[in-house]
Parts: structure tokens; sequence; C-alpha cells
């Protein structure tokens, strides 16, 4: 029997968690035959190491600082060399199945990038990557929210994967949830019952018919492996190669349907690699093959809309240029980012790069930062989703009419 999940939409939270089901269906008038520009934000949760995850092997010093966890120069025969890009960078060897997307210029790389942020909190950072402001805590919504909102229109647009709304999505534009979990079946009739309970509400019985109506949507994408009516059969804090796919692959699919929203945003943890970080092997290694598994997931199920398609990473801050005595890397300052999809102008790694003698490190000790996190974000909101220039720069990210969007970064 078909599992039932409802997911009910409100401006920022799931109202409840009987179980997860976005709130689309019969709102597809609004969006059929319509072009949809799609954007997915991939939330590198934990800080990842920009350094070994773009790695700047034509930079001889990035040799001299990292001895024992640099990733070796391609062509040199070596285990798990690094893939060579332009020249001067390449991709970690789990990153591989990414090579032949950069190829086909669907991917750019923006390396030495960083937030406003410069202390070394993961929540401080984090809040701040979200709230889309120059302070930690400055504001309870999140950008990307305030984003949907000036979009506007009556279609739920933003969908968060997890058991709740990260900060990024809240705010007053309605966005729903999923969590990609498998939950215990809840009966048809339980369900009657709560219906019945709360017909004459005028908040919770609309938001619970939409839930209950809409959950053919996810039925119908849930076909994808390990996925059970709807469910992830794994947890999405475990490791491994395919586990994001798994819950991209989903994704991907409810994007891509005309009923779908049009921005999504996925937690993937893991990437606080203080101890063993590894080169080919090591902590860090199988997480970026399930990254890049999963980002090629999501150009298999988008297949369709891809050309309409952009992909951000996003990450509090990076890693230390220098390893600590435990074989990882602490919290730093600059890392990079991937922009993928086929309305990306790729096929091209975009630096002004800082270099990594001691004189360039940041504070003696990181990646120092020469690109804008914002600056990403504004040229995909300003020549992707088309929002009004001086809207982004007031209201989504406030006071930031100093950070220009990066140029020719997608196709508009």
């Amino acid at each position: 029997m078909t599992s039932r999940r409802i997911f009910l939409k409100s401006g920022a939270m799931a109202m409840l968690s009987v179980g997860f089901a976005p709130s689309f269906l019969g709102r597809a008038a609004a969006a059929a035959g319509a072009r949809r520009k799609l954007l997915i934000a991939i939330f590198q949760r934990g800080a990842v190491d920009g350094l070994n995850m773009i790695v700047p092997h034509g930079e001889a010093d990035y040799y001299r600082l990292r001895p024992t966890i640099a990733i070796p120069r391609p062509g040199r025969d070596a285990m798990g060399a690094a893939i060579d890009l332009d020249g001067f960078f390449g991709l970690h060897p789990s990153l591989a199945p990414l090579h032949d997307v950069y190829a086909k210029r669907q991917l750019a790389v923006v390396h030495a990038v960083a937030t406003p942020y410069r202390d070394r909190s993961h929540f401080d950072g984090q809040d701040l990557l979200e709230n889309g402001t120059e302070t930690p805590h400055a504001a309870h919504d999140g950008w990307l929210n305030r984003a949907l909102g000036l979009i506007g229109g009556s279609q739920t647009l933003g969908l968060a994967v997890g058991q709740s709304v990260p900060l990024i999505l809240r705010g007053q534009a309605a966005v729903t949830s999923w969590s990609p979990v498998k939950l215990p079946e809840v009966s048809a009739e339980f369900l009657d019952r709560v219906a019945d309970l709360y017909r004459n509400d005028p908040v919770f019985a609309p938001a619970l018919a939409m839930g209950l109506g809409d959950q053919a949507l996810v039925d119908k994408v849930s076909d994808a492996p390990g996925m059970e009516g709807g469910g992830v059969k794994m947890n999405m804090l475990q490791r491994g190669a395919g586990l994001v796919k798994t819950v991209t692959t989903t994704v991907g699919k409810l994007l891509a349907d005309p009923a779908g929203p049009r921005v999504a945003v996925i937690d993937v943890p893991g990437w606080d690699t203080h101890a063993n970080q590894g080169t080919a092997a090591g902590r860090l290694a199988p997480v970026l093959a399930g990254l890049a598994d999963g980002l090629v997931g999501l150009q298999q199920s988008m297949a369709p809309v891809w050309n309409r398609t952009v992909v951000l990473t996003l990450t509090e801050f990076g890693r230390t240029a220098h390893p600590n005595g435990t074989g990882g890397t602490d919290h730093g300052t600059a890392t990079a980012a991937f922009v993928m999809g086929g309305a990306v102008n790729g096929g091209r790694v975009i630096a002004k790069w800082p270099g990594l003698s001691n004189a360039q490190l940041y504070q003696s000790r990181d990646l120092a930062p020469t690109a804008d996190t914002r600056s990403i974000c504004k040229a995909i909101l300003r020549d992707h989703l088309h929002l009004p220039p001086d809207a982004i720069d007031r209201v989504v990210f406030p006071e930031s009419v100093k950070v220009r969007p990066l140029e020719g970064l997608v196709i508009a």
C-alpha cells in the first residue's frame, strides 16, 4: 500500500509532520507552458575545503603547505591525481563525474570566494550566509525567501529538503518542505478523521486538503532507486556516494514537473574535516563523491528542463591552508563554489587567484577571499530569475550595493 505523507505550506515552516509532500498539484495551470527558470541551492553545511575540492595544482605553494594532504598533480601516474580543468586548477579525483559537465561548458567554478564573515563559528557563518546580511543574526528571514517574494504569484515556489525549513528559505513567501526519510505508514482512516476534525478551521483545513491532494505529485516522481512512497531509506546524515543522488533525483523530478516549485534548497552535511581529511581516501573523498553523483543525478532527472536550470553550491567558509596535527584542516575563510546547469556559461574556473605564499594567506593561515559569495547569487537572481537589480540590492541582500553581480556567469 502506498504510504501517504502530508506536506503543508505556511509562510516559513510546515504545519504538520505526519509526513511531508509538496503542495503543488492543482496549480499547474499557472505554470503550464511557461518557460520557468529553475534554481537549486546545495548547502555544503560544515565548511568545505575548497583547496582540495578544486585543486590549484599549478601553485607550488599548495604542495609546500600541504605535504601530507595535497592532491597529486595531473599526469603524474599517481593514485588519486587531480583531474585537470584549465592547466592550473583541477578537480578532486572523487569529482570525476563532473569533468564531462565542465567539458560541455555547463559547469563553472568560482574560487577564492567567501561571504563577508571573517570569524570561524559554524553557527554564525551559516546564519550570515543564509540571512543575506553582513552580520550574523541580523535578520530572521532568508535571502532566498525574500527573492521568492519578489517573484510573487499564487504558486508555492520554494522547496526545502529536510526535516525543517532552513533559515535561507524562511520568511513571508510560502514554501514547502519534503523530508527524505522513510516515515511510518499513516492510515487513510486516520487522515480522514484529522480532516473531519479540522474541516471548519480556516487555516488548517485548506492546507490539509491541499497536502492530501498533492501527494500524487510525489508518488509520481518517487520511483528513484531507494525510494518507497516518497521516502528515502537512508538518513541524510549518512555518508556514501549514491545517498545524495537518491535525494537529488527526486528533487530534480519535482522541479521538472510543471506543477512543481521553481527553487529548492538541499542540505548536504559532512564537510567539517578536522581530522583524517585524506586525499583520494579519508573523510573528504566519499562526501565529494556523493556530491558529484548527486549533481549528475540532478542533470539526469531534469533533462527536459536542464537548459533552464542553475545549480549553486554554498558553504559558510573554507578551511585552513595548513593541515593540523590530526591530518585535517580547521575553520578558514575562502573556498570554492560550483555553478552548474544548462543555463550556465561554464567550462571555466573564475578566480582572481590570491596565491598561497605565506605573505598572501589571509591572517597567515587561510586562502584569501577575492570574490564575494553574494556576487554569484546576485548574478543568478538578476540574469537567470530576472529579478530587478535595485530590489536585489535593497531587499534580497540589503546594504550590498557595492557588491556587483558576477558578469557573464549565466546565459540570460
